[in-house]
């Protein structure tokens, strides 16, 4: 019988926990002896009790060393994960280019990493996706925040003592959090525009209600995968040329492009935000990959010319509840690809979903652009 540990999150605002009692109750069903780290799901409003009732065990943190499996939301540190015992499974985010550390203290303990940031975007994987259901957490917590910081009110208002327009909102990117965030936004009334390098989602733009704007040059620039390709300096210059009026009347502009191992690109340079009105918010999604807004700070909101622009970063944790509900099942549809009904765990990862995101086992590295980054020396 396998035993999962389930640790309480140690990196700084990580409030999300990687198993709701939800799944906790499924987990315990399948026969996996599943233990937490007492205060483990606290932060997203799960007491202990709550897990105790599934009938999961509270423990210490000592069960870093005596899992099978390891269940987890944010990257462990290096100290973490060089308490795993040989031959345990952690299914966690890594971010391997960004914590080449880790990778490399995760393959020296021969530990079989699946990195939840690797799964294939296939269509049997998406109920296995953390990237996209936190991405709709945190396109719809960016629209909230920004409206926060506003000066004015979203929705179109008549009323005796006088009409208020409504707000103008403009997406750059149209992933999920995009979509997310367009859908939000008119949801609150706001005129929404949107665009983005892929011409093919103009029709999901236009089906939320919003305007799409386009850019010559944007129909071949998406990948198999569904990912936004990287770009040329020059197409993202006529970019930012055709939307920058756009953004010179916006109250909200909501930034989210991003490209997969990439630094984010800059769409939104200081003379647009010095165009934009005062008063007028930039929600930057990308703060953490280095920001597609020139001015944004990470883990601050600062104001540049009247302007504020909001740069905090890893948004589904400030609506942990619902986005640990979602991680949590992301989490459990993978694990049982791997572990049966009843609670035996197979380390064979022959599936494709999981040979997708298998990021280390038996001590090697199998993700071959993490492979390629320690060969060149590459430090975080």
């Amino acid at each position: 019988m396998t035993t999962a540990f389930v640790p309480k999150e140690s990196r700084c605002g990580e409030t999300r926990v990687a198993v709701s009692p939800e799944t906790a109750k499924r987990l315990v069903q399948s026969g996996v002896t599943l233990t937490l780290e007492s205060g483990a799901g606290a932060a997203a409003g799960f007491p202990d009790a709550s897990y105790q009732a599934t009938g999961a065990k509270i423990v210490g943190a000592d069960g870093w060393g005596t899992a099978d499996l390891v269940l987890k939301v944010a990257t462990p540190t290096a100290a973490e994960a060089g308490r795993l015992k040989s031959g345990t499974v952690l299914v966690s985010l890594v971010l391997p280019s960004a914590h080449l550390d880790v990778v490399r203290v995760l393959s020296e303990r021969k530990v079989s990493t699946l990195a939840l940031d690797l799964v294939p975007r296939i269509s049997r994987a998406q109920s296995m996706d953390v990237l996209s259901s936190q991405a709709t957490v945190a396109g719809y917590k960016a629209v909230l925040l920004g409206a926060s910081h506003m000066v004015k009110m979203c929705p179109l208002l008549m009323t005796a003592a006088g009409t208020v327009p409504p707000a103008r909102a403009v997406i750059f990117g149209v992933g999920v959090a995009g979509l997310q965030a367009i859908a939000t936004a008119k949801r609150l009334g706001c005129v929404v525009e949107a665009t983005d390098i892929r011409r093919a989602t103009k029709e999901q733009v236009e089906s939320l209600g919003a305007r799409f704007i386009d850019v010559p040059g944007a129909e071949d620039m998406e990948t198999a995968g569904g990912y936004a390709k990287e770009v040329s300096p020059e197409f993202l210059e006529r970019q930012r040329q055709e939307v920058a009026k756009r953004v010179a009347e916006a109250d909200l502009v909501v930034t989210t492009a991003q490209v997969p191992g990439k630094k984010a690109p800059r769409l939104v340079s200081e003379a647009m935000v010095r165009s934009m009105k005062p008063g007028s918010v930039i929600v930057d999604l990308a703060v953490e990959s280095g920001g597609n807004c020139e001015l944004s700070k990470l883990g601050e909101v600062v104001e540049h010319h009247g302007v504020k622009i909001v740069g905090v970063p890893n948004l589904p944790a400030t609506v942990p509840l619902h986005a640990s509900e979602l991680f949590a099942k992301n989490i459990l549809n993978l694990v049982r690809l791997f572990v049966d009904k009843e609670g035996k765990m197979s380390t064979e990862f022959t599936d494709e979903v999981l040979a997708g995101c298998l990021l280390t086992h038996g001590g090697e590295i199998r993700h071959e652009p993490t492979v390629a980054l320690l060969a060149q020396g590459v430090t975080p």
